[in-house]
């Protein structure tokens, strides 16, 4: 059974709508790893569109299980996650326009950068995870970077059209995860995931986590966040 990670930015975009001070991401937190959660991800992204630095430092002195920070290779953002020494930082593509992550970080275009940022939040003292797509060219230049953990994108297996799409882009995650595996990295698996999609890939033996977010904020709105987080751990079984 892999771990589970809820991401709770979301909680934080519905405060930032009215631009008031609820609903406080640190509260769901709580009620996130009260209900089973095994970690907290959120993403402090350069435009602060919904998570702050102020509610990274607050979960960073709460969290009582795993805090992981998103982030961009940004030397601004660099700083605040080497002051600050999350659990784990998850290096991810970002782009101001748009709605969500879209698609996995390249690592053999951006080798340099990337390899450089992760050795300065190893430095830290920081776990460091790439998310990338599942190609085993971006799993072969994340394992040179010197990371232990890769993230492989769910994007494509979860906007699937039909069950032909749905079997092709699993049997590519399925492949891509045992041959990260047989390069010695932690395997981790996320974006895009819901109900009704993730039963399948939590089968994947070498993914040891899955990080969920947004499908859960959404469950949340009308069962309740406490209710929604245990539905999904019941899924991951």
């Amino acid at each position: 059974m892999p771990e589970l990670g809820v991401n709770i930015d979301h909680v934080a975009t519905l405060r930032e709508v009215r631009g008031g001070i609820e609903p406080e991401p640190v509260f769901a937190a709580f009620i996130c790893e009260a209900a089973g959660a095994d970690g907290i991800v959120v993403h402090l992204r350069e435009d602060r569109r919904h998570i702050k630095e102020k509610d990274l430092h607050i979960l960073k002195k709460t969290v009582q299980k795993k805090l992981n920070l998103e982030m961009s290779t940004s030397e601004e953002i660099v700083k605040i996650a080497s002051r600050l020494k999350p659990d784990q930082a998850t290096l991810v593509p970002e782009r101001r326009a748009e709605l969500t992550t879209e698609g996995g970080l390249d690592v053999v275009r951006n080798f340099q950068k990337i390899k450089k940022t992760v050795e300065k939040l190893k430095k830290a003292g920081i776990a460091v995870s790439l998310f990338i797509d599942p190609e085993k060219k971006q799993i072969e230049a994340s394992e040179k970077t010197g990371v232990e953990i890769v993230e492989l994108h769910t994007g494509r297996y979860s906007d699937a059209k039909n069950m032909q799409q749905e079997n092709k882009y699993f049997l590519e995650l399925q492949r891509a995860s045992r041959y990260a595996k047989n390069k010695g990295l932690h395997v981790f698996a996320g974006h895009g995931l819901n109900y009704y999609n993730v039963s399948r890939v939590a089968r994947i033996k070498e993914v040891e986590e899955l990080n969920i977010g947004y499908s859960i904020i959404c469950r949340a709105v009308l069962v309740g966040l406490d209710r929604a987080v245990k539905e999904m751990k019941v899924l991951l079984r």
